[in-house]
Order: C-alpha cells, then sequence, then structure tokens
C-alpha cells in the first residue's frame, strides 16, 4: 500500500537525520526510492510519481485508447487535458486505470492526484500529435521548471532524462503544471478583429479604443522549452513606481486577458491589433508622472498569467544592458501632434531591478525591452520597434501605433 510505503519513508528520513547520514542516490529509483530521497510534498516528486503511474497504465492497449480519444477530442489549445479532472471522470475511470498497473487503491491515486500541483496533460510536440496512433511507443514525461531535464517513463515504467531542448523520435505525453485556463470555453475566446464572414453582412467591428497598440510582432525563439508546448507571449507596460527610481507593471496584453488586451501568440510571428496601453491610461500616467516614459516589456509566460516573475538580478542587468547601449532612449511615449498619432522614443529613467524585491525566482523568460529601431540602428519592413533583450541582443521586433 501506497501510505504504508510513505510511513516507511518517512520513518526512514528520520532515522537519517538523527544518524546525520546521507542517503545514496540510486541511478534508476522505483516509486518508493524517490519518496525517500526527497519531500513527499515536493511538486516535482509528486509530478514524477504520477507520471510513471500513467506511464504504466498506457501498457493496456484497453486504457490507451481511451487516452488517445480523449486527447483527440480535447476543444482546447493543443489538445490538453486538465490531468486531475481527467482521472476523476467517468466515474474514475482514469485513476482506476493507474491503481491497477501500480498495486494501490483508487483512493489512494485520487488522494496522490488532488495533493499534487495542478497538472495538464498533452503531447506538447505537434510531429508526436500527428505521429502517434494509440500505440505502445509512447512515453510519459514531467518537468516542473520549464528548460530542466524531463523525466521519463515508458509503458513498462523505466526511467530516462530526456534533452530538455530537443525531444525525442518516441511521441510524449507531458503531464506538466497547468498553464491552461481549463474554466473558460475555447469557444467564449474573444476576438479582436473583425470576426464575420465575407460577401456583405456580419457584425460591425467594435469601435477603436484610443491609446498604443500592437499590430504585428515576431521573435527570434519562442523561449519555451519543447515539453511546455506553444509559449504563451505577453506584453507588459512599465513605468515610474510612486515617485521613485523604480518601475512597476501598469498594463498586461496576452492570451489570458480579456478585450481589448487579449492576443494569443503561438507561433514566432503574429499580426493582428491587440492594446496595450489606452489613451485614457497613458494621459492619467503622463499626469501623475510629468516628465517620465513608460516601457515595452516582453516576457514569455511560465508561471501566472500577466505577473513578471523573474530573478531581479538577470532583469536588471538585462535593463542596464540595453540602457547602456541605446543611450537610455529604451522607452516611449506618446508624441501624436496636428500631422499624425505616432508613439516615439523616449528617455527611460527607472531601473527595475530596485521595483522587484518581492518577485521570486520562477521560470518566466525576459524577452526584452522595446526600443524604437531609429535608436538601435537597424529597421525590418512593416515594424518599428526592437526588442532587446539580455547583452542587447535582438531578440524579435514590434509594429507599435497610436490609434
Amino acid at each position: 500500500m501506497l501510505l504504508n510505503t510513505l510511513r516507511v519513508a518517512a520513518l526512514a528520513l528520520l532515522l537519517v537525520a538523527l544518524a546525520c547520514s546521507e542517503h545514496p542516490q540510486a541511478t534508476a529509483p522505483s516509486a518508493a526510492d524517490r519518496i525517500a530521497a526527497q519531500p513527499v510534498t515536493s511538486a516535482a516528486s509528486d509530478a514524477e510519481q504520477l507520471a510513471r503511474s500513467l506511464a504504466l497504465a498506457l501498457g493496456d492497449r484497453a486504457f490507451r485508447a481511451h487516452v488517445k480519444r480523449q486527447l483527440d477530442r480535447s476543444p482546447f489549445r493543443e489538445h490538453k487535458l486538465p490531468f486531475q479532472r481527467f482521472l476523476a471522470v467517468e466515474d474514475g475511470r482514469g485513476a482506476a486505470a493507474l491503481a491497477r498497473t501500480t498495486g494501490i487503491t483508487t483512493a489512494d491515486v485520487t488522494r496522490e492526484a488532488n495533493r499534487a500541483i495542478p497538472l495538464e496533460m498533452y503531447l506538447p510536440v505537434p510531429e508526436h500529435r500527428r505521429a502517434w496512433a494509440g500505440g505502445d511507443d509512447v512515453l510519459v514525461a514531467t518537468a516542473v521548471a520549464d528548460h530542466e531535464a524531463p523525466v521519463a517513463f515508458d509503458v513498462r515504467g523505466n526511467r530516462t532524462l530526456l534533452d530538455p531542448e530537443r525531444p525525442p523520435a518516441t511521441p510524449v505525453i507531458a503531464v506538466v503544471p497547468v498553464e491552461t485556463d481549463f474554466s473558460v470555453a475555447p469557444n467564449l475566446i474573444p476576438c479582436l478583429a473583425y470576426c464575420g464572414g465575407g460577401g456583405g453582412g456580419g457584425p460591425t467591428p467594435p469601435p477603436v479604443t484610443p491609446g498604443l497598440y500592437m499590430t504585428k510582432s515576431h521573435f527570434v525563439d519562442d523561449f519555451e522549452g519543447w515539453l511546455k508546448g506553444s509559449p504563451e507571449f505577453e506584453v507588459h507596460i512599465l513605468g515610474q513606481k510612486g515617485q521613485t527610481d523604480s518601475l512597476t507593471d501598469y498594463q498586461c496584453a496576452g492570451e489570458k486577458q480579456p478585450t481589448p488586451y487579449y492576443f494569443d501568440q503561438n507561433d514566432l510571428d503574429w499580426s493582428g491589433n491587440v492594446l496595450l496601453f489606452s489613451k485614457v491610461q497613458l494621459d492619467a500616467y503622463n499626469a501623475a508622472h510629468p516628465g517620465q516614459n513608460v516601457r515595452v516589456f516582453v516576457v514569455e509566460d511560465d508561471d501566472t498569467a500577466c505577473e513578471i516573475k523573474a530573478n531581479r538580478d538577470l532583469l536588471g542587468n538585462l535593463l542596464k544592458a540595453v540602457d547602456g547601449a541605446n543611450k537610455s532612449l529604451s522607452a516611449g511615449n506618446d508624441s501624436s501632434s496636428l500631422a499624425g498619432k505616432y508613439f516615439k522614443r523616449a528617455s527611460a529613467f527607472q531601473k527595475l531591478w530596485a521595483a522587484i524585491a518581492s518577485f521570486f525566482n520562477t521560470n518566466d523568460e525576459l524577452v526584452g525591452t522595446a526600443v524604437e529601431d531609429v535608436v538601435v540602428g537597424i529597421s525590418y519592413p512593416g515594424y518599428n520597434w526592437i526588442v532587446k533583450g539580455e547583452n542587447n541582443a535582438t531578440n524579435g521586433w514590434l509594429a507599435l501605433s497610436m490609434k
């Protein structure tokens, strides 16, 4: 029984601590060894144990066919399924299948799944989704942090570490922390552009909210480990925090945001019409912070939507490098006049590293801060702002305009 195993593991840890000795690490640990080797409440250990149980259950042909059907039917992006809910539906069919192959009760499987962090399951590599026909040529892999080596299991429970940067040829089902909002039906996701059909009728496009818009974006990388699937790019407007020399986050645009701040970029290129900062917001900011300007900052989010969570030293060093290379003209502001509407380069005064003492180190990838192309000295047709990242590297380019 799993509960007996946990009690034995806890007693072993206590005896080890009292004896001040070290626990030897196995090269291919069993489930019990993993529990004894690290705290049973750790997210990584829980996810690994559940991934191994799922892999063993996939040794059964009927259960593989069930999993294949459920994944294929998923209406969510990349055919994702909420893992804990998958185990519970159909009177706990998934939990019962895991229990049969691991020798524990269905109640114990359910208890272990519910104590784990929320997880989702899917085939993150498009080629794997197309290739896997429901056979036993499949791995189940997990990783809590992005870009760490995924721990994978085959249907016999054999454990291996995968390359974090390149997927294997064998199809992989990922069991990873949830990035998807499963509470929102996909067909209810807002559409910013005109969504009507051709041929003369159709709904009238909504009125345009005046403000700063992004109409195109391109990034040189997806900044996402292959096990985590498609990227989740977000664009943040950063400005002066109070009257300090620090920055704070004023507005975010991304896939978890409501209209008109919603946009969903799943590839290196995107085009559309997304509001980044309304004219009302920008005017209020300028009134409260005279002579100050705003940064357009891009992240690839791996955790809580629209909250920048990153190592403050990395973020601070990024801004110092970009400001130093571009004469601190790394911000922008409304420069509209009777001749036209423009969002133009401006001086960046605040340094974000002094404002993020409460941020902690998770997995958001810092793509970079936007600098107008005339400052950088390079340009790309159809774009006017360049995304500069760590060491002032060019990580993408954007089309920004006031409307």
